[in-house]
């Protein structure tokens, strides 16, 4: 039982790792090699987890060879076109100037019934509204609509809007004070005190979630059943 915890545990972070190399995509937005690794991966932990007649090193082995082989084509892809076009594929046309290319649909054995899906999950009913639709190497689809069917941006009504998103600094979350981030805004603890008694609290630990943004605007979330 020790023996079946361990492998497993060591083969868990190892696969881990070799796939945060990867970089930082959801398995809809993995290029077709990165989804092979990912299947082929699976497959090789399974066995090494299962039978323990077969040593660590065997499937530790081929695990690290498909990591590398996929790192020096990555790598490869950067300085060359025709092996990111081979490995990745070329991002493929469907509407263009509102017209539907039924080729490249059938090319792609992307159905009406698909796109038309696409489009209203994107809030488009009608294809005519669509000037381009690209079916992306991940296999998601942009849409871009004609300009006189997007909604008006300030630069169109001559309205100079002021600049003020700024992301948000999480204090606290859950119960627990994120201390780096209140050195980072400039606060004290006198301050987050004050704050908390504002919102009717007596400690920090009753929020949920409290951030604070550049522009000194507060959120807080207190925990349920808290006050």
């Amino acid at each position: 039982m020790a023996t079946a915890f361990l492998r497993t545990v060591i083969l868990y972070f190892f696969i881990t790792a070799g796939l945060r190399l990867m970089g930082k995509r959801q398995i809809g937005e993995l290029e077709p090699s990165e989804l092979v690794l990912t299947m082929m991966l699976s497959d090789l932990a399974a066995v090494p987890m299962q039978d323990f007649g077969i040593p660590l090193l065997s499937g530790i082995i081929p695990i690290l060879t498909l990591l590398s082989l996929s790192m020096l084509l990555s790598q490869s892809s950067l300085y060359s076109l025709r092996i990111r076009r081979l490995l990745c594929g070329s991002p493929t046309v469907l509407i263009d100037h509102g017209k539907l290319r039924q080729d490249a649909m059938r090319k792609n054995r992307f159905t009406i019934d698909e796109l038309l899906e696409e489009l209203r999950g994107q809030g488009i009913c009608d294809i005519k509204d669509v000037k381009y639709a690209i079916l992306e190497n991940s296999g998601q689809l942009s849409v871009l609509p004609w300009p006189q069917t997007q909604p008006p941006s300030s630069d169109d009504l001559g309205v100079k809007a002021a600049d003020s998103i700024s992301l948000p600094v999480v204090l606290v979350n859950d119960g627990r004070l994120i201390s780096r981030n209140l050195e980072l805004c400039e606060k004290t603890m006198d301050w987050l005190k004050k704050q908390v008694r504002r919102q009717g609290l007596k400690d920090y630990r009753d929020i949920f979630l409290l951030t604070l943004d550049g522009g000194g605007n507060i959120n807080c979330i207190p925990k349920e059943n808290s006050k």
